[in-house]
């Protein structure tokens, strides 16, 4: 199958990264190996880590990047894992990690997946397969305070608490078992007239379950501290979020990184002894340009952000 995925802020994400041609780095979201690609024509002597926890990722990115197989490992793994993956390789240390987080266009265009509410599929949303809890269990076994917990937070919709209340009340009818089941669900509850402007009444529900299931925010907190601590010095963390979940962590945890004191501001010096660790190189998000958002309307909400090591 193929595994079709346009990368998104691509030219400014291998910029960013400062390639060394005999450096360590890892793609901590493979996808369809694009940033990969681009990454691997740079490097000499150098090693490119790629991880995905989606299978289809991996097979799809050994074929695409077998011109470089010796410079090459692919390990399926989250991202979250990466200490334990350096562990199990042997390595201390890398030259830049990269991050896309989200969904992938090859995930959302494959229908079965059910990351899609353009496409009717079975309730899914799992990145990795082989995990236990899908879509199908947060919609028809989450209470509705959590529904609704996870409707505002996640998705930053204001209309979660009566979207909780209308898939409770349709699931006692019969479960909800496909995303156009859902999708009816969620029209019902968003009122006609807040329908009109906007995105799709659905996107910030399905958003928000899709996080829940793959634990997408936890993670991400997680991988930053552990991939600031696995760079040497001058590498650099770049990682593109589409949200502005997303983007709100990774601009807090580079904050902290930078300057993480935590002495009283009327200090006059630090007492805590936290030590910077680096310096964040994006004051402001890089943004696609016009032409790049032409050519890919995935790109609308992307956002570059980077870090760079001591």
């Amino acid at each position: 199958m193929e595994f079709h995925h346009i990368s998104v802020l691509l030219n400014e994400c291998i910029e960013s990264l400062n390639i060394k041609p005999d450096g360590i780095y890892v793609d901590g979201t493979l996808g369809g190996a694009g940033h990969s690609y681009e990454i691997c024509k740079r490097l000499t002597t150098g090693r490119l880590i790629g991880i995905d926890q989606d299978m289809n990722a991996i097979n799809a990115a050994t074929e695409r990047l077998k011109e470089f197989k010796d410079k090459v490992t692919l390990v399926h793994s989250n991202f979250s894992n990466v200490k334990q993956v350096f562990e199990d390789l042997g390595i201390e240390k890398a030259d830049g990690f990269l991050l896309d987080i989200g969904v992938s266009s090859h995930q959302l265009d494959e229908a079965e997946r059910g990351f899609s509410y353009m496409q009717d599929a079975p309730l899914d949303m799992r990145m990795d397969t082989s995990r236990s809890l899908s879509a199908y269990e947060v919609v028809n076994e989450y209470s509705e305070k959590e529904l609704n917990d996870i409707i505002f937070e996640y998705g930053e919709e204001r209309w979660a608490k009566r979207i909780a209340e209308f898939i409770v009340a349709e699931r006692k009818i019969k479960p909800i078992e496909t995303t156009f089941e859902l999708v009816d669900v969620i029209k019902k509850a968003v009122p006609k007239g807040a329908r009109k402007d906007g995105p799709h009444p659905a996107k910030r529900t399905f958003q928000a379950i899709r996080i829940e299931v793959n634990g997408e925010l936890d993670v991400l907190k997680t991988a930053i501290n552990d991939m600031t601590d696995l760079l040497n010095p001058e590498g650099r963390l770049a990682i593109i979020t589409f949200h502005s979940l997303e983007d709100r962590i990774v601009k807090n945890e580079f904050r902290k990184q930078e300057n993480p004191c935590t002495c009283p501001r009327e200090f006059p010096v630090c007492v805590c002894g936290k030590k910077s660790k680096g310096r964040v190189v994006t004051r402001k998000p890089i943004l696609p340009s016009d032409e790049e958002l032409s050519a890919n309307h995935r790109a609308r909400s992307a956002k570059l952000r980077v870090f760079e090591r001591k």
